[in-house]
């Protein structure tokens, strides 16, 4: 009897064109089994049976967001030595078809372009009524920066991520970047947001801020930006985004004080009108933390406060144990 063999499994994997021609696209961007169909010029459900193999091989991952697939590379120390191989070993023909791969992804970043634009429009006056009312962005994005600091951050998740902004403001600081929001709206539109921005080691995530979709104790820096208003619960956002730090990382915390606009309690879906320092400061302390009032931005007729937390060893050490 022949004994089977991962490591076989892995090349056997790669062990057609149409495959490799996947893996390559999917180096570019993450991509639905429609577009890698479009692509290919293949049917689904051929395109389908290929990523399966290479699912199970380990060499991409399936992601499903709403009633699309998502399908992504593996890990990362798993497939750049394959990227090493095949570029070694690449001759012309396989160049001259992967660069026409390439060019006909264009199409897709049109059609997602072309959809993201869409729905900005539709969204625009709500957004910009918001921000009339406070201190410009780029005065609150000042104060983040300053507040996360100049150090390089291995991974950054970005809870509720909107348009993908906070990912682009720390794409150069970041080894890493989580994007993680309900919408799958906002995640197309944060998907071309960010590769506009040529924002590289993105994933975007489709997830709920009480029930994060990542592990434990693997974060530098967690941040929930805009994001706690829309929270019924916001002591359980916090504990959610506060399990993601590792000893030393830290969350912060980017939102309204009180005030006493009640109509956007309608017009933008918004569960809570501002916050008390107390109240921030208690919920990540609840969480673990160690709470502090970063700063206050007034201006305009909201204030836009940074609370932020960061994660003690001890408290670290003692999750680990139990």
């Amino acid at each position: 009897m022949v004994q089977a063999l991962p490591l076989a499994d892995l090349f056997q994997a790669l062990a057609d064109a149409s495959r490799l021609r996947l893996l390559a696209l999917l180096r570019e961007m993450e991509l639905t089994v429609g577009e890698l169909a479009q692509v290919l010029g293949q049917s689904q459900p051929r395109v389908s049976r290929h990523l399966k193999i290479m699912a199970d091989a380990g060499i991409i991952e399936r992601r499903k967001e709403g009633s699309w697939v998502f399908l992504q590379l593996g890990r990362p120390e798993l497939v750049e030595p394959l990227f090493a191989l095949i570029g070694a070993a690449a001759d012309g023909a396989a160049e001259r078809q992967f660069e026409a791969d390439r060019t006909r992804l264009t199409a897709v970043r049109a059609d997602r372009a072309e959809a993201a634009a869409r729905y900005f429009t539709a969204h625009a006056a709500e957004w910009d009524q918001i921000r009339s009312l406070h201190i410009a962005e780029s005065e609150v994005e000042a104060a983040i920066l300053e507040a996360v600091g100049e150090g390089a951050i291995d991974r950054l998740v970005d809870v509720g991520t909107g348009t993908g902004r906070m990912i682009e403001l720390f794409g150069a600081q970041a080894r890493q970047s989580i994007g993680i929001d309900r919408s799958t709206e906002m995640l197309r539109l944060a998907r071309v947001k960010l590769e506009t921005a040529g924002i590289q080691a993105v994933s975007l995530r489709q997830g709920d801020m009480y029930a994060l979709p990542l592990p434990d104790g693997e974060a530098d820096v967690v941040l929930l930006h805009q994001v706690l208003h829309y929270a019924h619960s916001p002591a359980s956002a916090i504990r959610e985004g506060a399990r993601l730090l590792r000893a030393g990382g830290r969350l912060l915390v980017i939102d309204f004080a009180p005030h006493e606009r009640e109509e956007l309690r309608d017009s933008a879906q918004h569960a809570r009108l501002g916050f008390a320092d107390e109240a921030v400061i208690g919920w990540l302390e609840e969480a673990g933390l160690e709470g502090r009032v970063v700063r206050h931005l007034a201006g305009g007729e909201l204030t836009v406060t940074l609370w932020a937390g960061s994660l003690p060893e001890a408290t670290a050490s003692r999750r680990k144990a139990a």
